[in-house]
């Protein structure tokens, strides 16, 4: 089994409110959770309306379908209109870990 995650630092385009915020990570979460197949939430940066973390996680057979689903999440998030992708750290581990 293995179990990866990766969260990215995101930077919020016209947002002034923190309603405006969850108007924005909303959809993009809900997008990540039915087009991925992934676990997402948002994990950090909760008080700041322009700045958020969303953090995805999955769990596969293989660390080869981990490392494509996660790529694929990346650019997904990165081509995402209105939200600028600060940075991305990720991991990988196998449950024998």
């Amino acid at each position: 089994m293995w179990i990866g995650w990766i969260e990215f630092d995101l930077l919020l385009g016209d947002v002034h409110s923190l309603k405006e915020k969850r108007s924005v990570l909303r959809p993009l979460m809900a997008e990540l959770r039915k087009h991925f197949d992934v676990s997402v939430a948002e994990a950090g940066l909760q008080d700041l309306h322009r700045r958020g973390v969303v953090g995805v996680g999955l769990v596969a057979a293989d660390r080869s379908r981990i490392v494509a689903v996660l790529d694929a999440v990346e650019e997904h998030v990165a081509a995402r209109p209105g939200v600028d992708l600060l940075s991305a750290r990720r991991g990988i581990i196998t449950g024998d870990d």
